[in-house]
């Protein structure tokens, strides 16, 4: 396999319906997933009436409480450990693309604002983003009016993002300045726990490698995927355009079952695997495994749709 040179511009790219997604991505080892690199960049939403749990962007587990947050085009959502109803976080309608955990009731973001925030003098592009509040809250840290990240992960004290207007993988050790390691169209990409210079990411031309740091990245062998999910303890996941949900043990992948809907994100987590889907009836539906992807359960039916 070639490493492939970073390109010097990105092109924006026919995405599939169901690729209107986020990734991934999510959690404390390093987790990212999914995007969509045309979705969300100029609607915002606040006030009248509240369009619920639609158009998921990322989920994650905030260590906290162990709770299950979903980053949504319309702001974001929590769901108790022990419930399945879903209550909004805070007032804000912030389209909450990139979307990571970095500790309990730890958040990084990035996005678009509300109407309202747009009035207040937040910029249509908000750079990284933070809370310290479980999303309550949000503070722009660093490339406000600059960056959109789809595309977020922390892990091993960095935060690895992929910018969707310039397709930059852009990495970060104090969350302020930024070091740009090359250009490539993604979908998502996930970091290895154990390495921080290996990353995987899934584009449009199929499975990408990187190892040292996302330089340089080489083509690799393995489905077509459109989301990723990296955990310590459960490895690394994939889900594809259908719907079907893959685990890669070495250098081999394997089906492990299906997603009953078309993913919007996904999460793989110790204790179970996550998924936010449009169901049948075209409603937001977030599904949980704990058999290893085999079968799933309806966590969340949003009703607002």
């Amino acid at each position: 396999m070639t490493p492939q040179s970073p390109r010097p511009a990105r092109r924006r790219l026919p995405v599939p319906p169901l690729v209107l997604l986020a990734v991934a991505v999510v959690g404390l080892a390093g987790i990212l997933w999914a995007v969509a690199p045309n979705g969300g960049d100029d609607e915002t939403a606040s006030g009248g009436d509240d369009p619920g749990v639609a158009h998921v962007h990322g989920l994650g587990i905030n260590p906290a409480d162990g709770s299950l947050v979903v980053a949504t085009h319309f702001g974001s959502f929590r769901i108790p450990a022990d419930r399945g109803d879903a209550e909004r976080i805070g007032d804000s309608f912030q389209d909450t693309m990139g979307f990571t955990v970095a500790g309990p009731d730890h958040f990084l973001g990035s996005g678009h604002p509300d109407i309202q925030a747009m009035q207040d003098g937040q910029p249509t592009r908000l750079g990284l983003i933070e809370s310290t509040d479980a999303g309550a809250t949000w503070t722009i840290l660093s490339l406000g009016g600059e960056v959109d990240f789809h595309g977020l992960a922390y892990a091993h004290h960095q935060v690895y993002g992929w910018d969707s207007g310039t397709g930059r993988f852009m990495v970060s050790t104090d969350k302020r300045e930024w070091e740009t390691r090359s250009t490539l169209d993604l979908f998502g990409f996930a970091v290895d726990p154990d390495d921080p210079d290996h990353i995987v990411g899934a584009g449009p031309d199929g499975l990408t490698e990187s190892t040292d740091g996302g330089r340089n990245w080489a083509e690799a062998d393995g489905p077509q995927l459109v989301a990723l999910s990296w955990d310590a303890e459960a490895g690394l996941w994939g889900a594809d355009q259908r719907g079907e949900v893959w685990r890669r043990t070495g250098s081999e992948w394997e089906q492990a079952g299906a997603v009953p809907g078309q993913p919007q994100a996904f999460l793989a987590t110790e204790d179970a695997l996550y998924a936010a889907a449009h169901d049948a009836d075209d409603r937001t539906a977030i599904y949980q495994s704990t058999d290893q992807g085999s079968t799933w359960d309806l966590r969340y039916r949003d009703p607002a749709q």
